[in-house]
């Protein structure tokens, strides 16, 4: 009867985390914080796990821009300088405005072709989304959930367009949030550029502002800033801070949390993912080894281990569930 039950639960377990194989990611002003937590391990293995197709004009380079200020302070953030860096294919294209799909057969064309390595998609607005109506938001919205139907091993990155002046009531603004609850719902990955620019690092809020980033100039003033040669339309921390959260989506979408080597690290890796849910479940129904630390394991603080741990860790890691709670 044990051993029926435990091919039971394993079975429903499995569907389960098959059901959460999607994972929400928000890559906004946030996560800044915790950049500096992302491991040198987990920086190495982004840079041979990636390769990034970036469709791109100037207002997407200043996230290209932020990385190379990072690269300048610290070798471990290089890109595209050969071996064990960082590969982005750098496209001179945008997702244009008004329900423009040009870019969709671009997108078609490069995965496509005989060799392709590029396992993550990227496209930025340059100005578009201000102009751009509810519908055909809906449009880029469908034309990129296609392109994930077609490409199931592609990992696709959604985007916010730049802010533009017009506030919390401007037509940016609603088209911005449109995106952001789309991604929320269908479970995707998500850089917010106009987040990352509406707040400064102390959490003050600038919904007024432009792709100048007004609030960058008073923050610099008085606090050190890194300089750059040019951050296009914008002020260089804007570019800097842009730069540090694409460096987070990386290391999120590798399985890294900034909670890892903590609770929930059940096999100890350094990395919060699924590994760690099938450790658990072979230590809980397949006489697997324990976990170094049984209390990692406790992620609801039950004082005991069981399959409500693993319905924690899977609605945590896949569905934006409840933080982890260890003792």
């Amino acid at each position: 009867m044990a051993k029926v039950f435990s091919i039971t639960l394993l079975y429903f377990t499995t569907l389960l985390i098959f059901n959460f194989s999607e994972a929400t990611i928000i890559a906004d002003h946030s996560v800044i914080g915790e950049f500096n937590l992302i491991p040198d391990s987990v920086l190495n293995q982004v840079k041979t796990e990636f390769n990034i197709f970036y469709g791109h004009t100037s207002h997407g380079s200043q996230i290209i821009t932020g990385m190379s200020m990072l690269r300048d302070e610290n070798p471990i953030y290089d890109f595209n300088n050969g071996d064990g860096t960082l590969a982005i294919s750098e496209y001179g294209d945008d997702l244009g405005a008004d329900g423009d799909t040009s870019w969709v057969p671009i997108t078609r064309d490069v995965l496509n072709q005989p060799g392709n390595e590029i396992n993550m998609v990227v496209w930025s607005w340059c100005g578009g989304v201000s102009w751009t109506s509810e519908a055909n938001i809906g449009v880029y919205l469908d034309a990129f959930a296609q392109l994930e139907q077609e490409f199931p091993n592609v990992i696709f990155i959604y985007m916010t367009g730049h802010l533009d002046g017009s506030g919390i009531d401007g037509n940016l603004h609603l088209r911005n949030n449109q995106i952001r609850q789309y991604c929320l719902e269908h479970d995707k990955i998500l850089f917010d550029f106009a987040d990352i620019e509406s707040f400064d690092p102390d959490g003050g809020y600038y919904p007024d502002g432009t792709d100048a980033c007004e609030w960058c100039y008073n923050w610099c003033a008085s606090h050190t800033c890194p300089s750059c040669g040019d951050c296009a339309h914008s002020h260089c921390f804007n570019c800097y801070q842009k730069g540090k959260v694409f460096w987070w989506l990386l290391a999120r979408n590798s399985g890294w949390n900034a909670v890892s080597a903590g609770c929930g690290d059940i096999n100890s890796d350094g990395l919060l993912n699924i590994l760690d849910i099938s450790f658990l479940i072979n230590y809980l129904y397949k006489n697997g080894p324990a976990p170094a630390d049984i209390n990692n394991a406790d992620v609801n603080n039950s004082g005991n281990l069981n399959i409500l741990d693993v319905s924690s860790l899977i609605k945590y890691l896949y569905k934006s569930g409840p933080a982890l709670n260890c003792p």
